[in-house]
């Protein structure tokens, strides 16, 4: 092989006998499937087959090395029992490096191949003190309009040869796999049976085929609002990989250049692609969650000093399905130490939702049934006082998701959080996280939940945020934040045997208060105020490792594989 395989066999060995987590999609066989209408499961294997080629797209915007070192894993494989391990792991990276979870570095599957704060999105050797020094030369001589696709999410960034830098559009970019995507697309429309989805396919192939932000908006408008469908494909744009664009912020000089010239930096999105069948039974659960949200957005602290948009008219602007997958590509198959249980998409940075648009959330009951049982127990066991096991529930955290969703729909919105920088998601999933804790006494008022859920709720939340090992990733560090507030505030103690106690009386009280902090971090408006703030509450210290030790010591898969049967 011309790269070096980095990670010895027998680690490798050890990885996939002890330390992997399985996710298995749906097949043929499915019941769901079955039920389909003829022409919605021939729809459905030209959106498998979508999906597929987005997954091309997504590792070329991961790493410029990616396609080239997957090609000759897959040939060497042939006869090689390393690099078919080797290429596994590639495989459920869905890359050539990534974290686990666990180590604070990440795992580097071949020698001298790194992951890069830029990706792919801007030049491998753009250091950040060049990027800012390159931008505000830019904007001096007056090449604003260029600087403004620099700093937009749908670019590719490279050097001009001229000292400066120019912005290629991802439809540019990709033209060829993009056009190859929207014919699946349009043959998937043309066998479908809804009317409505039908219609967001058209518009989502054409959004792939011309430099228009208008087009991404025109589908997404078109995506958020389908409720009643029998299947699901969606094209997801996040931006949580990209650690280069949001460092403007951290330039005094940069951000005030940026403002002048009326310019809203967005960090690059990656890429992802999901195909499946809408479940009605589950669909129907998250609907009972769905009307309470408008009264939700009024209890949200200072909602007096910002707008929200699902609030906007009389109808509430959110759809919610849950979803039995066939297919998780790109963005969404880097399992890199977790992988996504339920998306609320588009995001406040796009055009659609500035523009009125409503959101969508999206649920994937296969990862979400994929958790261990015994491991469970054993958890229990090592950390959490024995009366409390009675609290410890599956469909409680299902619930807890719900509620993280939709409270990504509550609360201040992208020219606020954006302007925190590196600290966005970090502020905004633990604010997420929050708004569904905060609001789950409202549901059991309106008798959506009762008090026994409820307790269900708040013990497994705290469970499921102690941390395994010290955390990097912008959820996991929220997870540190909370578990830190929360034993402060005394909403959590750690008993004489070193178990954990919830306090269900102080409890309500003391996310309330966290969940004003947060909301004031995000209106400042300062990423200095964010990083004091996350700064303070994840300390890491004696207990924290005990706790992530005790974790660790009961075996952890962090390593992710999907299997995909279409």
């Amino acid at each position: 092989m011309k790269h070096k395989i980095a990670i010895p066999e027998e680690k490798l060995d050890d990885i996939f006998a002890n330390r992997l987590r399985k996710v298995k999609l749906i097949d043929e066989n499915f019941p769901g499937y079955l039920a389909l209408a003829e022409g919605d499961k021939k729809a459905l294997h030209y959106l498998v087959r979508a999906c597929k080629m987005m997954n091309d797209v997504s590792l070329e915007q991961d790493h410029p090395l990616n396609l080239e070192l997957k090609k000759e894993l897959e040939q060497e494989a042939k006869t090689s029992s390393h690099a078919a391990k080797a290429l596994r792991l590639f495989n459920s990276f869905n890359g050539a490096s990534g974290h686990n979870g666990i180590d604070q570095e990440p795992i580097e599957i071949f020698e001298g191949v790194h992951l890069l704060p830029g990706r792919n999105f801007y030049p491998q050797d753009l250091e950040v003190e060049k990027f800012h020094r390159i931008l505000k030369d830019m904007l001096k001589s007056g090449r604003k309009e260029e600087v403004k696709k620099i700093l937009s999410a749908r670019t590719f960034v490279r050097y001009d040869g001229k000292g400066g830098l120019k912005a290629i559009d991802y439809t540019e970019y990709f033209a060829p796999q993009f056009s190859k995507i929207a014919n699946e697309l349009e043959l998937a429309a043309h066998y479908s049976t809804n009317e409505a989805f039908n219609d967001f396919l058209g518009w989502q192939a054409q959004a792939l085929l011309q430099n228009n932000e208008d087009m991404d908006m025109l589908a997404d408008k078109h995506w958020a609002v389908l409720q009643d469908t029998p299947l699901e494909f969606t094209i997801s744009r996040e931006n949580y990989d990209d650690e280069i664009t949001p460092t403007v912020f951290d330039d005094a000089e940069l951000k005030t250049l940026l403002e002048e010239a009326g310019i809203e930096p967005i960090a690059k999105d990656m890429l992802g692609a999901r195909a499946g069948i809408i479940n009605k039974e589950g669909t129907k659960l998250l609907l009972t969650f769905k009307e309470q949200m408008k009264s939700l957005a009024q209890k949200m602290p200072f909602v007096e000093k910002y707008h929200q948009t699902i609030t906007d008219g009389e109808n509430l602007k959110q759809t919610m399905v849950d979803v039995d997958l066939a297919a998780l590509q790109g963005d969404f198959a880097q399992c890199r130490g977790a992988i996504t249980t339920a998306e609320n998409l588009p995001n406040d940075d796009k055009l659609s939702v500035k523009t009125g648009g409503g959101r969508r959330n999206v649920y994937h009951r296969q990862v979400r049934m994929s958790f261990d049982a015994e491991r469970d127990k054993k958890l229990l066991q090592a950390l959490v006082a024995p009366e409390f096991h009675q609290y410890y529930d599956h469909e409680a955290d299902h619930i807890f998701v719900i509620g993280h969703e939709n409270g990504h729909s509550l609360g201040p919105d992208s020219f606020y959080k954006d302007a925190l920088g590196a600290y966005r998601h970090i502020i905004e999933e633990n604010k997420a996280d929050v708004v569904s804790i905060v609001m789950m006494p409202e549901y059991v008022k309106s008798g959506v939940i009762d008090e026994l859920m409820l307790k269900k709720i708040y013990t497994t939340w705290v469970i499921r945020f102690l941390s395994k090992a010290k955390p990097i990733e912008s959820h996991r560090v929220g997870d540190l934040i909370h578990f830190n507030f929360l034993l402060e505030k005394g909403a959590i103690r750690i008993n004489s045997d070193r178990k954990i106690e919830v306090d269900f009386e102080k409890m309500p009280q003391a996310v309330s208060k966290l969940l004003d902090e947060t909301i004031e971090i995000q209106l400042s408006r300062s990423p200095q105020k964010a990083k004091a703030w996350i700064d303070k509450y994840t300390k890491w210290e004696d207990l924290q490792i005990y706790i992530a030790n005790t974790l660790q010591s009961l075996g952890v898969k962090n390593y992710i594989e999907i299997e995909a049967y279409f």
